[in-house]
């Protein structure tokens, strides 16, 4: 297994390590077992660090690949991955970003969520006419 580097980041359970090297998962052509056995066999040569989105339509077979890692002792633990993934621009309104992480994701904890653009789409104000 080859060692990634890492640095260490401030979390809300203290300090933590991120490896500075990590698997993106998305796709235009792969089928969710592709993406599985791809994240399966990234495991097994020493990534720990996954990005995904809601958009790439590939966390589902992320998690899958988690699961199936565990079962086969690949990790002892699903702490020792860290897992980014991203919120669309229409999800950034303050009262959209949980439920919209909690669809998304269907992971127990993620350790970075980013948004895709600098912008947001405007939420219309029924209220105000708009």
């Amino acid at each position: 297994m080859v060692s990634i580097p890492e640095t260490t980041i401030n979390s809300s359970n203290g300090r933590r390590p991120i490896p500075l090297i990590g698997l993106g998962t998305a796709t235009r052509t792969e089928s969710g077992d592709q993406v599985k056995a791809a994240v399966i066999e990234a495991i097994k040569v020493g990534y720990r660090h996954f990005d995904t989105a809601s958009l790439y339509g590939t966390e589902k077979p992320l998690g899958e690949a988690i699961k199936e890692a565990l079962r086969l002792g690949l990790i002892k633990s699903r702490a020792e991955l860290f897992i980014t993934t991203k919120l669309w621009c229409n999800s950034t309104e303050g009262h959209l970003v949980v439920p919209a992480l909690h669809q998304s994701l269907r992971y127990d904890y993620i350790f970075l969520s980013k948004i895709f653009y600098l912008f947001k789409f405007i939420v219309a104000d029924k209220s105000l006419g708009t």
